[in-house]
C-alpha cells in the first residue's frame, strides 16, 4: 500500500448535504483529509451517503454547508473538469464507438496534447494495467474485467492528483473481484497517487486501504486503520457492520478492582468494565470457542445445543443455542462435520478480542 505522506490532497471540513425532499441530511457535518500518496476508502451500507462524498469531491453535487478543499484551496465552485480529479466508476463509461486506445486517450485529446504523445502515455497507462495487447479492440470485444481495467487506465492517464473510485469491482465476480483488488493495490503502489475508494463491502475496504472512514447515516462512525476499525470498533454500529459479531446482553456485578460480567448468570473471568450495570459484549465470530463437552464445566464457559451449521469452505459458522441466547462461533472446516445439529457444546470467549458498550 501507498505510504501515507503528511500533506493533504483533499480536506472536507464540516460538510453536509440534504437532498430536496428528503427527510434527513444525505452528509451532516462530515470532516476528514486525504493524504498524498495514500489509500483511503469509504466504508457504509446503502445510504451511508457514500456516493455524496463522491459527487461532492468530483464536482457534480455542492454542499449546503461546509468546504471541499485540494491543494490549499476551496473548490467548492470549480466545475468537475476544472478538479485535479478522476473518477473510475463502476458502470466503466467508456465510449462504445472508440477503440480502447482511444477512449484511454480521450483526456488528453480534450486537453489538446498532441497525437503522438497521448497515443505513447496511453499505451503506457494500458500497460500498468496489461491491457497493452487489447488497445485496438472496442468495448464490446472485452469481458468486464477487460472494461474496468480499460476505465482505470483512462482515468489515470492524466496523472490526476487523487483518483475517485465508485464501487468499481461491484459488477465482477468474485474471482475477477479479488484479481482486481490486487491490481488496484500494486498500481497504487506504482503511481504514488492518492486513491479514495468508495465501498459497501467491507472486505474490499480492510485488505486494500491505509485507512478507512466508516459512515453511518451522513456521519462519521469512526476513521482509523483497518485493524483498528477491526478489532477496536468504537461504537456497536461499527462492530456489527465490520466483521461479524454477536451482540451478547452482560450484566457487570461490583468486584474487587471494577465490575465483572455475567452472560446467562455466569461469571465470566477476564470480562472486566470500570462500572456494573446492564451492557452488551461484541465478539467476533472467530473469538468465540465451540468444543465439545469433555464431563466437567470450566469458568466463564456456557453449555448449549448445536441449532446449525453453515459450511463456508474453509471453515463453518456454528450456531449454538445456549438459553436465552444464541452465539455463532466459526470453526475450521473438516471432511467430516465436527459439529452436529442437536449436539451439547461449551462456549467460551476469548475475552481479550470483545468491546463492552453501554447504552
Amino acid at each position: 500500500m501507498g505510504t501515507p505522506q503528511t500533506s493533504h490532497v483533499l480536506s472536507l471540513e464540516g460538510v453536509s448535504k440534504t437532498y430536496d425532499g428528503a427527510q434527513k441530511p444525505a452528509l451532516d457535518n462530515v470532516s476528514f483529509a486525504v493524504r498524498a500518496g495514500e489509500f483511503f476508502s469509504i466504508l457504509g451500507p446503502s445510504g451511508s451517503g457514500k456516493t455524496t462524498i463522491l459527487r461532492t469531491v468530483a464536482g457534480f453535487e455542492h454542499p449546503d454547508e461546509g468546504k471541499i478543499v485540494m491543494g490549499g484551496k476551496t473548490v467548492n465552485g470549480v466545475p468537475p473538469f476544472k478538479r485535479d480529479v478522476r473518477t473510475v466508476f463502476q458502470s466503466y463509461a467508456l465510449f462504445p464507438h472508440l477503440t480502447v486506445r482511444e477512449n484511454v486517450e480521450y483526456p488528453l485529446r480534450m486537453r489538446g496534447e498532441a497525437k503522438a504523445i497521448r497515443s505513447g502515455k496511453a499505451l503506457e497507462a494500458l500497460e500498468l494495467v496489461e491491457m497493452s495487447t487489447f488497445c485496438e479492440r472496442l468495448p464490446h470485444q472485452l469481458s468486464g474485467g477487460q472494461r474496468q481495467r480499460a476505465a482505470l487506465a483512462r482515468s489515470i492517464v492524466s496523472r490526476p492528483t487523487l483518483l475517485l473510485l465508485d464501487e468499481p469491482l461491484a459488477a465482477l465476480d468474485l474471482r475477477l473481484r479479488q484479481q482486481m483488488q490486487h491490481t488496484l493495490v500494486a498500481l497504487q503502489r506504482e503511481l504514488g497517487i492518492a486513491f479514495m475508494y468508495v465501498t459497501h463491502d467491507q472486505g474490499e475496504a480492510l485488505s486494500m486501504s491505509d485507512r478507512v472512514v466508516v459512515l453511518d447515516e451522513g456521519k462519521i462512525a469512526q476513521l482509523s486503520t483497518p485493524r483498528e476499525i477491526y478489532f477496536a470498533p468504537s461504537n456497536e454500529f461499527v462492530s456489527r457492520f465490520v466483521g461479524r459479531s454477536n451482540l451478547v446482553p452482560v450484566k457487570f456485578e461490583t468486584a474487587e478492582g471494577g465490575a465483572i460480567g455475567k452472560i446467562e448468570g455466569t461469571g465470566v473471568p477476564g470480562l472486566l468494565a470500570p462500572r456494573a450495570g446492564p451492557a452488551r459484549m461484541a465478539i467476533r465470530y472467530e473469538a468465540v470457542q465451540i468444543s465439545t463437552l469433555d464431563g466437567s464445566q470450566h469458568p466463564g464457559t456456557l453449555r448449549g445445543v448445536v441449532e446449525d451449521v453453515l459450511f463456508m469452505g474453509t471453515n463453518c459458522e456454528v450456531n449454538v443455542r445456549c438459553g436465552a441466547l444464541n452465539l455463532i462461533g466459526t470453526v475450521p472446516a473438516v471432511r467430516e462435520s465436527t459439529f452436529l445439529v442437536g449436539q451439547p457444546v461449551q462456549v467460551s470467549f476469548d475475552v481479550q478480542n470483545t468491546q463492552v458498550f453501554y447504552d
